[in-house]
């Protein structure tokens, strides 16, 4: 299998009319095992794109003037946001750099370039084997779905995979464990496809989002019967039929809900609300909690008849702290699935960010992780270095940019070594969430002259949240004569001040 990797033929589709513009590719080297395809027009292309041998890599040449053609990149965005493509144009063209950059283009090339250059670009996005990168996205990452994956680099997410993969054929109710943000949900969409009903739907349910008689219209339908015909709404459970249903935070429904799911497993039947008639069901059940069992059964927030028909098969995914193999993986995969989004370039993490992401504790797993990266494809790593230590220089370099410190490491409890090491990277996405919330409340306060009733309402929150927030920034009103509008009329409240008493 790694030699036919190897010598794997790597298509290249050209979009472009003009034999000056595949006359340097045609000189490439056949060594690099290239097959290069053309295509006239841009809806030749997206039909190659969707064919059975799609290209792994697309070069599309603007005519001179012609900026229409980048309409392209919007379709290939929705059919292959995976696939790189490489723009040329020429140098009165050069203004659209940005406009194909942001409409998900990888690179842009200015005319003329060499064929060096060129070659150069298309190594560089196809990710050729044995460049050390190709490995990590072919063999170690698992796509789910448009921005769902699964990332097995670890012996002990190996070891998960392969339990799925056994619990997918069994076709029995599935009992997933795991702190918060951990990938719960990723796993459950895993055995859903695996499983042999990976053709059908996959539903989702958070017993969290929504309370106890919308969950149970979400989850059974409902029916009512007036003067009029009865008005029926399909539940997920039906709409699910022979698919897959994923119960998240099962510990978080209601005792009534928990009592009629059990039904389901036992008999594979329900009623639906307004309606004594009995309904068949037939779908793979997954629930999953990142409760403590024992405390939500002593409280009797979980059903122990449930959780034991649940927890005969039950699956423990591993917190991110637990999988430092990953971690590297899942900022390069993250990194380049937001830049897609985002239409922005990718950035390259530097040695000292990637050494002090590993050493972190990632207290809220892959969603802090990916938040993380998301600011990173903003701010870049300034004030960074090796070893996760900052110089005096660095330290200013970092307060100007925003940043207040690197990632604690794991184990650092000792709370006067906390004071002395710099903040955890939670706290750097907090700080900065809280400085755009200051500044959001301050311009609605100053937009409305300080009517505080009416700055909640241009906030779209409740008046007693925005006085908490008011009080929580130690924000105060301009003296009287001073214009609301001035930006120093919103001030912190001195150290004095705040000792003798709360803002009004």
């Amino acid at each position: 299998m790694a030699e036919e990797t190897t010598t794997e033929t790597l298509r290249l589709l050209v979009v472009s009319r003009e034999s000056a513009v595949l006359r340097p590719l045609w000189s490439i080297p056949e060594s690099n095992s290239w097959q290069i395809e053309t295509a006239a027009s841009a809806w030749d292309a997206i039909e190659r794109v969707q064919s059975g041998l799609a290209p792994h890599l697309l070069v599309l040449d603007l005519p001179r003037g012609d900026g229409d053609s980048l309409h392209i990149l919007r379709w290939l965005r929705r059919l292959r946001p995976d696939l790189p493509v490489i723009v040329t144009c020429f140098p009165e063209d050069g203004s659209k750099k940005k406009e194909a950059t942001r409409l998900g283009a990888q690179e842009v090339l200015i005319r003329p370039f060499n064929e060096a250059e060129l070659e150069s670009v298309i190594r560089r996005h196809l990710l050729l084997p044995g460049n050390g990168h190709s490995d990590v996205v072919s063999e170690d990452i698992e796509q789910l779905g448009a921005d769902t994956f699964f990332v097995s680099a670890s012996p002990i997410t190996q070891k998960l995979r392969a339990q799925a993969e056994l619990l997918a054929e069994a076709d029995v109710p599935v009992l997933i464990l795991g702190e918060s943000g951990s990938g719960k949900d990723t796993v459950a969409r895993l055995i859903h496809k695996l499983s042999v009903r990976s053709g059908f739907k996959f539903l989702r349910v958070n017993c969290t989002d929504m309370p106890g008689e919308l969950l149970e219209a979400e989850l059974f339908g409902s029916e009512r019967n007036s003067s009029h015909p009865a008005v029926l709404m399909q539940g997920k459970l039906e709409h699910a039929e022979k698919g897959t249903i994923f119960l998240d935070e099962i510990a978080e429904m209601p005792l009534g809900l928990q009592a009629r799911l059990m039904q389901v497993l036992q008999e594979g039947t329900f009623s639906r609300p307004g309606s004594g008639r009995t309904i068949p069901v037939d779908v793979h059940l997954l629930a999953a909690t990142s409760a403590n069992i024992d405390r939500a059964l002593a409280e009797k927030r979980l059903r122990e008849d449930l959780y034991y028909r649940l927890s005969a098969f039950t699956v423990h995914v591993p917190p991110l702290r637990l999988r430092k193999e990953e971690i590297t993986i899942l900022l390069q995969h993250l990194m380049h699935k937001l830049s897609r989004h985002y239409g922005l370039p990718p950035r390259e993490f530097s040695p000292a960010v990637l050494a002090a992401c590993r050493d972190y504790a990632w207290p809220d797993n892959v969603k802090e992780l990916e938040a993380f990266v998301k600011r990173y494809l903003l701010t870049g790593d300034k004030g960074f270095t090796l070893g996760g230590e900052m110089n005096q220089a660095d330290s200013m370099d970092v307060q100007a940019s925003g940043w207040k410190g690197v990632a604690t490491p794991v184990g650092a409890h000792d709370a006067q070594e906390e004071q002395s090491r710099p903040r955890s990277l939670k706290s750097l996405i907090d700080s900065v969430k809280g400085e755009a919330e200051k500044n959001a409340i301050g311009t609605a306060l100053q937009k409305t002259g300080w009517n505080r009733k009416a700055a909640a309402r241009l906030l779209q929150v409740s008046y007693r949240t925005l006085l908490y927030k008011i009080d929580q920034y130690h924000m105060i009103a301009p003296q009287a004569g001073d214009s609301p509008f001035e930006e120093t009329a919103l001030a912190v409240l001195p150290a004095q001040h705040k000792r003798n008493g709360r803002a009004s």
